[in-house]
């Protein structure tokens, strides 16, 4: 149906429609900031007219395999910072774990509101040229690009209104309000109407759009960390009528830069002493400090073994194959075969620090073969994977592309997985 409604249209229509939307989201203000060595550029969020469907039946396994990831990935962070059963029992060395550069020792003994660590989760799949689906990372702690989902998919609708009547297409506008409930579900001490903000690192931050667009959707109130402060054991927002309680605090500020009491000194993004509130129950964080553990990408190679621990399961949605150079045999095997696999650090994100084989220079090869020697516990590699295309308009023709996609998750009273994604 979608390549008829397409076929039907009279010659440059797409096109003009393409660069309509365009020229409509800039107008909105739907960027993102790319920082290069001066300054930093505005750019529109990549947008391609052609939406990306994906059947019932694919999206079945999509969403029972995503939540049966994260209910496990919160009992392994839960386990992991109390009673460590998985740890005891050999299924994750713990070597492994005690060397994360995102392991917190802060949080031992903690355990948040509801019991749940990551409320918000963002989980990178692809699609093999087989058909089945594979999870390449998993973003526990601060997953970004929702906003651009929620604005292209009404960018969309008003392009094609016909065809998502037509095909009964699945909404994702309702994601902002069930957000919002998830965020008040975790208030602390059975809080009814709890004092929700959105933590926001500034202005300057490459994210920023979105942070204002999910406050303004949900209707809280945006800060930044020079906007609160701790007294008396609670966090406070300054206002023109004076201090104000804040029960919920949904942060896209890092845990390094949360607090320079407990984390990095140096940092002026944060609020002094918030982590001492958080310890002692009094304001909830979402994500809860500490859930980085679960997506290094050391644990990832794990997280199959993990989701059988928990659940007794076999996982829905594998792994892309991954060797581990820790192991001595894994990294053997990487040092001798770096132009045939992708090399990836274990707490990069965004692309940073990652070796393409195929497409790498001797001399990176050489560069990436140091670094694995030096470090082996920070590198994991993966074969490249055939994977399928979809087609995208790329000028005034059609291509096709390998994309992956990113699904969000929430965790509160249930687990919802929004019904569509990041492309």
């Amino acid at each position: 149906l979608l390549l008829k409604r397409i076929e039907d249209l009279p010659r440059g229509e797409l096109l003009r429609r393409q660069k309509a939307t365009e020229a409509r989201l800039f107008q909105m203000g739907v960027t993102f900031t790319v920082y290069g060595e001066d300054e930093g550029t505005e750019r529109i969020f990549p947008f391609d007219i052609i939406p990306r469907v994906i059947e019932p039946k694919e999206w079945d396994v999509i969403e029972r395999g995503l939540k049966q990831r994260i209910y496990a990935l919160n009992l392994f962070i839960d386990d992991v910072y109390n009673d460590r059963k998985i740890l005891k029992d050999g299924v994750v060395p713990e070597d492994l774990l005690m060397s994360s550069k995102v392991y917190r020792p802060q949080c031992v003994g903690f355990h948040p509101p509801r019991g749940i660590w990551s409320h918000i989760t963002g989980t990178d799949l692809v699609r093999n040229g087989d058909g089945a689906y594979y999870v390449l990372e998993d973003n526990l702690r601060s997953p970004s690009g929702v906003s651009y989902v929620l604005e292209n998919r009404e960018v969309l609708k008003r392009t094609f209104p016909k065809l998502f009547e037509d095909l009964k297409i699945r909404p994702v506008d309702n994601y902002p309000n069930r957000l919002r409930d998830t965020l008040g579900y975790v208030a602390p001490n059975g809080i009814h109407s709890p004092n929700v903000v959105l933590l926001t690192p500034g202005i300057y931050n490459s994210a920023y759009f979105e942070h204002s667009y999910l406050a303004q959707q949900m209707g809280i109130e945006l800060v930044e960390g020079s906007d609160l402060v701790v007294s008396d054991g609670y966090v406070f927002m300054k206002t023109t009528r004076g201090l104000q309680k804040v029960d919920v605090i949904y942060r896209r500020i890092d845990d390094d830069f949360l607090d320079p009491k407990t984390f990095r000194p140096d940092s002026l993004l944060g609020v002094p002493g918030i982590m001492d509130v958080y310890k002692a129950g009094n304001v909830a964080l979402v994500n809860a400090i500490g859930t980085g553990i679960a997506d290094d990408k050391i644990i990832y190679a794990y997280v199959p073994q993990i989701i059988k621990y928990y659940t007794g399961e076999e996982p829905i949605l594998p792994n892309v194959p991954t060797y581990v150079c820790s192991r001595e045999k894994d990294r053997s095997y990487v040092l001798e075969n770096l132009k045939d696999l992708v090399v990836k650090p274990a707490n990069e994100s965004g692309g940073y620090g990652i070796l393409i084989g195929p497409k790498s220079s001797r001399t990176l090869r050489d560069k990436f073969r140091k670094l694995i020697l030096a470090d082996p516990r920070n590198y994991i590699a993966q074969p490249t994977l055939s994977l399928s295309r979809v087609p995208v308009l790329a000028g005034d023709r059609f291509e096709g592309r390998h994309v992956d996609f990113r699904p969000y998750i929430l965790y509160g009273e249930d687990i919802y997985v929004m019904p569509g994604g990041l492309t």
